[in-house]
Order: structure tokens, then C-alpha cells, then sequence
């Protein structure tokens, strides 16, 4: 995590949307569904049956968890031991498991992804934010404009292929939640209601995704923000959760002037 005492990304991306061809996206809502209030979203995603999987946070309350869409039912979970604070999920591109992140204890849990059960670990240096896999490799966040590639069997760093995020040349970071939907990358960014879309292969910002009218309907806290990104491939349509959000959006993407509630 970072504070919310670092600069600012709203003027960094509007600054750069208007000196450039970034495109401007907003959600447009398909329905809504119920959500767990007691889970700090940090990862969200799709399984190959298509229910939904959650990650989430905090000292002593970090899980990762299989949910009924519809209901929001939990079907399988695994809790993280008290010294962990759980970060990014994601299922490897070949199915075989599914990596979960710690914050800061620089270990990534390597789990079964049917019975959500631990069957390894790997260390890295620094922190885990977000997470997302494509063939070949997984992409991964430390709340920097950096994002680092890594083997979805080991978990090594791929040499050479790391990626510094931009929009219009200037550096975009507190980078988050991630999900990688074919050659892009689509983020949150921490402490924000934006989402941005990146590419994989150079890290220059396409889109920005102003979700700021998705009623946020959690306890006031400063840190009960938009988190959780997770795209269902056989509608197409996104899936946007928040830290103890009680709903959970299905939307897509659409231009601004696209949206007939703007």
C-alpha cells in the first residue's frame, strides 16, 4: 500500500489526456450483485466454470475465496496466515494454479485452483500489489509505475521484460489491482476511482476509465475504494468490486458520450 500524501495521478492523466489521443471510457452498469462487505478487495477474477474469485486483505483477516456469482455463497476458501496481508490473485494462463501476493513479506502463495489449497511458494524483492496472467508470464504490480514480468511456473523475473507505465510520456504509478484481457492491461489506481488500460508489450496508457459514478456504498473509510477488476470472457463484460463494497458492478466500457446516464 501506499499513502494518500504521494502526488496526485488525476492531474498526471488529465494532463495527459488532454495532450493526447488516450481514450476517455466510463462504466456503463449491466447489473449489479452482492458482494461481502467483510472482504478488502485485492484481487478479482473469473474461474474456467465462471465463478468468481476473491482475494482479499488486512492483518489476520487475508483470504482468498470461490463464490457463487449470483449469490455471492463461498464454496471454497483458504485463509493466510495472521503475518500475511493478501494482495493480487490471479489463475495462471494454463489453468495448473493460481498465485496469490503478500503485501510486504515478499512471498507469493502458489495454490491449487480447485481447492484453493497452498501447494508452494516463491520469494521476490519488494511489494505485491496486483497480479495478472497471460501465456507465458504474469504481470506484476508494486504500487510504482513499474510492472514486472515473471514466469507463471517459478515466479522469476523475466529478464528483460520489465515495464515502466506511461501516459503521453509521463510515468503513471500507484498501480494496483490488474487484469490482462488479451494485449492490454487494465488497472486500478490506488486511492482513485480511475482505471487505466495499458499495453502489455510497452506499457503506454490507451484509455483512461473515469468509474466515479459507480455508488460506492461501503462504511465511510478513506480506504474503502474501488478495487477489484475481473473480465467474464463469455459475455466480454467487466466485473469492478471495492475495498468491503457490498455490490459487485457488471459493466462494460463504453466513450463517454456512449453512456446514456452522463
Amino acid at each position: 500500500m501506499t499513502t494518500a500524501n504521494q502526488p496526485s495521478q488525476e492531474s498526471i492523466l488529465q494532463d495527459s489526456l488532454a495532450a493526447s489521443s488516450i481514450e476517455r471510457l466510463v462504466p456503463q452498469v449491466f447489473a449489479v450483485y452482492p458482494f461481502s462487505t467483510e472482504s478488502f478487495t485485492q484481487g478479482l477474477e473469473f474461474d474456467d466454470n465462471g465463478s468468481l474469485l476473491v482475494g482479499t486483505g488486512q492483518w489476520g483477516q487475508s483470504r482468498i475465496y470461490r463464490a457463487d456469482l449470483a449469490s455471492h455463497e463461498i464454496t471454497e476458501q483458504a485463509e493466510l496466515a495472521d503475518e500475511f496481508f493478501g494482495e493480487g490473485i490471479t489463475t495462471t494462463h494454463s489453468g495448473n494454479s493460481i498465485w496469490q501476493l503478500t503485501w510486504q513479506a515478499g512471498e507469493a502463495i502458489q495454490r491449487d485452483p480447485q481447492t484453493l489449497q497452498e501447494i508452494g511458494r516463491a520469494q521476490y524483492d519488494g511489494e505485491g500489489w496486483g497480479i495478472c496472467a497471460r501465456e507465458g508470464e504474469l504481470l506484476v504490480s508494486d504500487g510504482s509505475n513499474t510492472i514486472t514480468k515473471r514466469d507463471p511456473e517459478t515466479f522469476e523475473p523475466l529478464i528483460g521484460r520489465e515495464l515502466r507505465v506511461t501516459a503521453g510520456g509521463v510515468p503513471v504509478g500507484k498501480i494496483n489491482e490488474l487484469e490482462c484481457v488479451g494485449d492490454s492491461v487494465y488497472a486500478n489506481i490506488f486511492l482513485s476511482d480511475e482505471i487505466i488500460r495499458f499495453s502489455a508489450d510497452t506499457g503506454e496508457v490507451d484509455a483512461v476509465i473515469d468509474a466515479s459514478e459507480l455508488d460506492n456504498n461501503a462504511a465511510p473509510d478513506p480506504n474503502h475504494v474501488l478495487n477489484g477488476i475481473a473480465f467474464h470472457e463469455k459475455s466480454s463484460h467487466f466485473f469492478l468490486a471495492g475495498k468491503r463494497w457490498p455490490d459487485l458492478y457488471e459493466v462494460e466500457f463504453v466513450p463517454v458520450a456512449q453512456n446514456p446516464h452522463q
